[in-house]
């Protein structure tokens, strides 16, 4: 048996331990002054702290821009709010109501239906396509319509519509109410006081368009207003927005915007010939 070598594995001297201690020590201290340093690598000084860091203001910033952007994808696909400006809607809707347009109601195969309360782009029918202006400020604009701050686009408009493709829409029968296919419309909808139209007209909407009039008629700019203009006063079907579901604001007019029963007994087909438009601009 080697005693000797298996003495000399366990025994270490003095000067070994100190030696090892040594060693460990400088490995953990720091660099004494003068000495180099191992420099950090360029690409880690490079790592941002951002947004995992960067303080808290930073981070409400990051979660804020969230926010925004998720509130604009919405709009932009989903639903829109949709501030109104005028008193043409009047019951249904007043100024400063912000309603909520479902922008898939028409994306899947269904179209606008008589009585459904509609936001549709006006450029080219109801309203002359402008050049544009600042596209900073444009956007700006764009940005705080689709959230319902500001005012929508000057061609922006929403009414309700009355007839669809194929459809003969005339005004009025003996008790001054409005025909759709030869079918009287009790439009109870109405604002109180006003007539269904004091413009006489009798028109077929051709087909992918639509007739749309104001429920406060008295104080609508709408499709009898451009019986001579391109397309006799109708809209595209495909410059329609969404459709209006909710009133979002103020709290107290909460409600949902219900398709009216009045068009219920409308039948599919035109009955007759229509005349040669009438009718002209309406007060």
């Amino acid at each position: 048996m080697d005693s000797e070598g298996q003495l000399a594995e366990r025994d270490g001297s003095p000067d070994s331990e100190k030696e090892h201690e040594g060693r460990s020590r400088s490995s953990r201290a720091p660099a004494r002054t003068g000495e180099p340093v191992a420099a950090e690598p360029a690409s880690a000084r490079r790592l941002p702290r951002w947004p995992a860091g960067g303080g808290r203001g930073r981070r409400v910033a990051l979660l804020a821009a969230v926010c925004v952007a998720l509130v604009l994808l919405v709009s932009g696909f989903v639903v829109q709010p949709f501030l109104i400006p005028s008193g043409s809607m009047e019951n249904t809707l007043r100024p400063g109501d912000r309603v909520l347009v479902n922008k898939l109601a028409y994306r899947f195969g269904d179209d606008p239906r008589r009585g459904d309360v509609v936001v549709f782009d006006g450029a080219g029918s109801f309203h002359e396509e402008e050049p544009s202006g600042n596209p900073v400020t444009g956007l700006l604009r764009k940005a705080a319509a689709a959230v319902g701050l500001a005012e929508p686009a000057e061609s922006d408009y929403v009414k309700r519509v009355v007839g669809v493709g194929g459809d003969r829409v005339t005004c009025c029968d003996k008790r001054g109410r409005i025909e759709v296919n030869g079918q009287p419309v009790d439009e109870r909808y109405l604002h109180p006081g006003d007539s269904p139209s004091r413009v006489r007209f009798d028109i077929v909407v051709p087909e992918g368009r639509l007739w749309v009039m104001g429920d406060h008629r008295d104080a609508s700019r709408d499709s009898r207003d451009y019986l001579g203009a391109p397309g006799g006063g109708t809209v595209p079907v495909d410059q329609v927005i969404g459709r209006v579901e909710w009133i979002g604001w103020p709290i107290g007019r909460w409600s949902g915007v219900p398709r009216p029963d009045a068009f219920a007994s409308v039948p599919e087909e035109p009955g007759g010939i229509p005349s040669a438009a009438s009718g002209g601009a309406h007060g």
